[in-house]
């Protein structure tokens, strides 16, 4: 096992990936980055598609706060699901070490990648050995990041992604927009155009029960013709070597097994100390991620599938073993990959997953992005209402909105902040510090609202306006008011 150490700041990029929304063009290199705001203005635009998809998100967190409630040690297992993380992240180069020698014990190889790059050439090198041309491919994040799919099919290398949310992107030429659910911002319509287009559906088909028979005839020939299966890694266990996929689908399972090359992409993050620990996950992933009691496939690996297969696990650094230096930061480690903090996010719901232009959005990809490349991702702890609800669902009680807090002090100790930020940031503090100019700005303001046209206030200049409605200046300040109904209350006690 290579030694842990500091990696310089990365970017999550790979060559190879183009026409992908907020990553490269085809022909002229790296595009622009925009910030969140801008990325989100299109999204916010659509007035119908933002109720729909706020609605959405908010049935599965109800669907999770029912799990929750119906269970009473569910805090008692989130206290423990973060002691066993934190516990984890501590021994980390121990625990993988172990894993290492436990899981060649039953005949898996194991990879070490220190970057994107490195996995994505490991993860072609066996399938160029042995002459593999076409892949089947699990929901994996993890080769998200890394942007596998385009590295290998810029190299005439097959992919086909077989959970049904990722194949409906993936035929779009989208990137997924939640970690969970990576079609949730595609209406049914629009995927009965996609299959109409792909997969020679009826025009204006759109019921959802046609359509995933039309995939399922679609992807049962691809499980049959594939040479390999990758998948992601949930939960990989010191213990024993083992590992765990949790999928709805079961395509994790056909993609490891019909194949006779089984290859499993893992985070370092994802390893936990024993096996009684799973227990405690498995019961708060699913209830996290889609508000069930447990995911329909839970897929524990031991080994090849048989004397003739093989089975890979790579395991990649890409920036966690930076992350985890950081004291302020490194809790994000823990983070099991629900989606839970998306679905109750105000500004995830109503912005869209796109919107974040990277492979983890959302308050925890708001976190973890900036750690590796903060110029890039500087927008994104400003997405946040810091109302602390991403915190309160968390099943491994991440602190996200004081670890956003504290992303942008660390901004601003780096001088990344615009002068938009900073100069009203200091006027603001000169004004709440001074009394008597807080209340005569105050004054003037309530005046200036009443007299001016809204014009004055709400247009292209003012960017908080763009998307907000000014409220009705009141009458008084909340001073006046007090002072006024103190006294009117102190004369009726005499």
């Amino acid at each position: 096992m290579p030694t842990l150490m500091p990696l310089p700041v990365v970017s999550n990029g790979a060559a190879g990936d183009a026409n992908r929304p907020g990553e490269h063009a085809a022909d002229n290199g790296p595009v622009p980055h925009r910030d969140h705001p801008s990325m989100a203005h299109d999204f916010v635009a659509n007035v119908e598609r933002t109720h729909w998809h706020d609605g959405a998100l908010w049935f599965v967190r109800n669907k999770r706060d029912a799990q929750a409630s119906a269970i009473p040690e569910w805090e008692y297992l989130r206290e423990t699901a973060g002691a066993i993380k934190t516990e984890a992240i501590a021994r980390l180069p121990e625990l993988l070490e172990q894993f290492e020698a436990n899981a060649k014990k039953l005949g898996v190889v194991v990879h070490w990648a220190i970057d994107a790059d490195e996995h994505n050439r490991i993860v072609l090198d066996i399938l160029q050995s042995r002459g593999i041309m076409r892949l089947v491919k699990s929901k994996s994040m993890l080769t998200e990041e890394c942007h596998l799919n385009a590295f290998l099919e810029a190299r005439g290398i097959e992919v086909i992604d077989t959970d049904l949310g990722e194949r409906i992107v993936q035929l779009r030429r989208e990137t997924p927009s939640h970690i969970v659910l990576p079609a949730i911002h595609i209406k049914k319509e629009e995927v009965g155009e996609t299959f109409h287009q792909h997969l020679g559906t009826e025009a204006g088909a759109s019921d959802p029960q046609y359509l995933t028979e039309a995939a399922r005839g679609h992807l049962r020939g691809k499980f049959l013709r594939g040479e390999a299966g990758l998948t992601g890694v949930n939960f990989a266990i010191a213990e024993t070597g083992g590992f765990v996929v949790c999928t709805n689908e079961g395509n994790a399972d056909l993609g490891a097994v019909l194949p006779q090359i089984h290859i499993a992409s893992m985070g370092m993050e994802k390893i936990i100390p024993r096996l009684e620990d799973l227990s405690v996950f498995t019961r708060l992933l699913a209830r996290s991620a889609t508000g069930q009691p447990i995911t329909t496939y839970t897929s524990h690996f031991h080994g090849p599938r048989d004397s003739e297969g093989e089975l890979h696990v790579v395991i990649v650094d890409n920036g966690r073993t930076a992350l985890r230096q950081s004291k302020t930061f490194r809790a994000a480690l823990g983070c099991i990959r629900c989606g839970a903090c998306m679905n109750t996010c105000p500004v995830f719901r109503r912005s869209g997953g796109h919107s974040y232009g990277a492979t983890v959005p959302g308050p925890i990809g708001s976190v973890l992005n900036p750690a590796s490349d903060d110029v890039r991702h500087q927008s994104l702890p400003y997405a946040c209402s810091l109302c602390g609800s991403c915190t309160d669902v968390c099943p491994v009680k991440i602190p996200l909105h004081h670890q956003l807090l504290a992303w942008r002090k660390e901004f601003g100790k780096r001088g990344l902040l615009k002068i938009g930020k900073t100069l009203p940031m200091k006027a603001a503090s000169h004004l709440f510090r001074h009394p008597w100019l807080f209340q005569t700005v105050g004054r003037w303001g309530r005046a200036a609202m009443r007299s001016l046209p809204r014009i004055a206030f709400v247009n292209r200049f003012n960017v908080w306006s763009r998307d907000r409605e000014l409220p009705t200046p009141p009458s008084q300040s909340f001073s006046s008011w007090y002072r006024q109904n103190r006294e009117e209350k102190n004369g009726r006690d005499q």
